[in-house]
Order: structure tokens, then C-alpha cells, then sequence
């Protein structure tokens, strides 16, 4: 590739991002003001001053728009794994990964109208079971990894382990909005994941 057509790359998707970044912003103000079910796709790309063949170049769907970036992160909590020590209790470590993930900076009060907005939507619900489901074949190999022999039953205890971890943080996750986040969510995923499993 010539440093030209690296330079043009490189500014396509600076322009990419900046159009998806602007039509997230343009829907969750709709889907926070209006609700989720009652926001269309023809709505949203009204305001956002784009097509619905533009919109759908960006997003599969409505709900990825909200979600869209929660499939990725199963690799970024497996690379936040993979720098703790080997010898660390696991579930220690997958908690310490998942919370490193998070947003530390976000707007708690944004988040939990979010939390609110998923949790009360059918289809925003299941599409976020799905994609953190997608997580198992990310941490999954990490985890067996680490869990060690016996070899036989490695695949098994480390998909059951994940699983575990992640519908933890699904119930963590819907009791902090139901309480309108008068806990930090860290605290609430710790006791979860305590229910489960005691250290």
C-alpha cells in the first residue's frame, strides 16, 4: 500500500467512526427521550441527516446501536485475563478483568437510564444475552488454560466457569438498575459472583 492510499485509509476511517459515533449519539438521545420501542430507524436517520441504507452500512440492527460494541469486549476482558498471574484464584481474576473493562468514566447516571432502557426492552435483553455469549469463545480457551488438567473434562469446567461469570454479571447488572445504582455495580457483581462460588 502506498503511503497515499494509507493516508486516504486512514481518513475514511476517521470519517467512519465519526458518522457512527454521530448517529449513536443522535439515537440514544431519541431512545433515552422516547423510549426504545417507540424510536424508529426512520427517525433516527432524520436527525442524524443520514440515509437508511447509511444507517445499515453502520449497524445490523436497532439494537446494535445501543450494543453494538458489548461483542468485542469478550476480547478485551480475555487480554485483561491473560496479564494476571497464573496462580491467581480464576474467579479473582475474571472479576478483576471484567471491572478493569468497564467504563470507569461514565456518566453513572447516563449508564443507568441505559441499564433501564435494556433491561425494560425485550429485544435489547436478548440481543445482550446474545453477544455476551459470544465472550465463551473468547475467555473460554483462556480459562481452560489455566484451569488445567484433568483434560478431559477442561473444555466443560471452563465453558461452565465463564457462564457462570457472565450470568453473574447479567444478574448483578439488572439488581443495580432495579435499585437505581445505590451501590457501585462492582459491589453488586462481587456479591454474585460470591453466591456462586466461595473463596
Amino acid at each position: 500500500m502506498t503511503e497515499s492510499a494509507g493516508s486516504v485509509e486512514r481518513l475514511w476511517d476517521r470519517t467512519r467512526r465519526s458518522v457512527q459515533a454521530e448517529i449513536i449519539q443522535v439515537a440514544m438521545d431519541l431512545f433515552l427521550r422516547k423510549g426504545f420501542e417507540q424510536t424508529t430507524i426512520d427517525e433516527i436517520v432524520a436527525v442524524a441527516g443520514v440515509s437508511r441504507r447509511s444507517f445499515f452500512r453502520y449497524f445490523g440492527t436497532k439494537e446494535d446501536v445501543v450494543l453494538g460494541g458489548l461483542a468485542d469486549e469478550g476480547a478485551r476482558v480475555r487480554a485483561e485475563l491473560a496479564k494476571h498471574p497464573d496462580d491467581e484464584d480464576l474467579w479473582t481474576a475474571l472479576r478483576s478483568a471484567i471491572l478493569a473493562v468497564g467504563d470507569a468514566e461514565a456518566d453513572e447516571e447516563r449508564t443507568l437510564a441505559v441499564a433501564r432502557m435494556m433491561y425494560g426492552s425485550p429485544s435489547l435483553r436478548a440481543r445482550s444475552i446474545e453477544k455476551h455469549l459470544r465472550w465463551q469463545s473468547d475467555l473460554v480457551p483462556e480459562v481452560r488454560r489455566r484451569l488445567g488438567p484433568p483434560e478431559g473434562t477442561a473444555d466443560l469446567r471452563a465453558a461452565a466457569v465463564v457462564a457462570s461469570v457472565i450470568t453473574c454479571l447479567d444478574v448483578a447488572g439488572e439488581a443495580w438498575t432495579r435499585a437505581d445504582a445505590d451501590r457501585p455495580l462492582a459491589v453488586y457483581f462481587t456479591e454474585a459472583l460470591d453466591a456462586v462460588h466461595r473463596r
